[in-house]
């Protein structure tokens, strides 16, 4: 029999707590509730997780700090939760760790829909394609940078492992296979995000910023990642196939 995924949720109101698992359980998760970050991490190190379901707004916390301490222990899929009014927290926790966020209320659907969305694109930025559906090792070389397709890496010239979320990876990949192509933010919401999640296009931004800081040696000047001016983005480095 097939292992459940199991999805972490950390939010410190009992109702919305005993809410959310219901929803998830009968979505076919195993879920894991917890009140505090410290139930959380303890969590996470008695068993693995799928993914992180984490409120912005905790009492004597702050759900940011959390997220981003949890984006620098796991790599998993994050989704935050937040208020309408919150758009400011919501790009910032977009930028420190999450991939996606939910806006209270929200339905049961939508709720399932983005981790079900998370949990595909994160296993499919964990095993490599069969040989045969891209011709083997798949490898990208660009400035003291090699992206690995293949094992799902990107590594640097002095040895050292860059940690990309799945969103990252993708949207990533995504470029450095078309190079000097203008992306729209539309194309690569469909590399980072698939087509049943309702998203926003400062996700692209937020997540742009994220890669800008890890790959480029001047983030506020970027060699690899340009802005394209009212067109979106695209690669400008040398990129060679390895």
């Amino acid at each position: 029999m097939e292992e459940k995924h199991r999805i972490l949720v950390l939010d410190d109101e009992d109702e919305v707590r005993t809410l959310l698992s219901a929803l998830l359980e009968e979505a076919g998760y195993a879920v894991s509730a917890v009140a505090t970050s410290a139930e959380m991490f303890a969590r996470l190190a008695a068993a693995p997780h799928a993914l992180a379901l984490l409120d912005l707004k905790l009492r004597g916390e702050d759900g940011l700090t959390v997220a981003r301490e949890l984006r620098r222990r796991s790599t998993m899929p994050i989704v935050m939760m937040s208020g309408r009014g919150d758009e400011t927290d919501r790009v910032l926790g977009l930028e420190l760790a999450a991939d996606d966020f939910l806006v209270k209320p929200f339905s049961g659907r939508e709720l399932v829909a983005r981790v079900r969305a998370q949990l595909r694109r994160a296993t499919e930025l964990s095993y490599p394609k069969p040989p045969g559906d891209d011709g083997g090792s798949e490898r990208y070389g660009f400035g003291d940078w090699v992206l690995d397709l293949t094992r799902r890496v990107l590594t640097h010239a002095d040895g050292r492992a860059c940690a990309l979320t799945p969103g990252e990876f993708a949207l990533l990949s995504a470029m450095v296979r078309q190079p000097q192509r203008v992306w729209s933010r539309d194309q690569l919401l469909e590399h980072t995000r698939g087509f049943d999640c309702d998203v926003y296009d400062r996700t692209i931004d937020v997540l742009i910023l994220r890669l800008r800081r890890k790959i480029e040696p001047n983030p506020s000047q970027p060699a690899y990642i340009r802005t394209e001016r009212g067109l979106g983005y695209l690669f400008a480095g040398a990129v060679t196939r390895l």
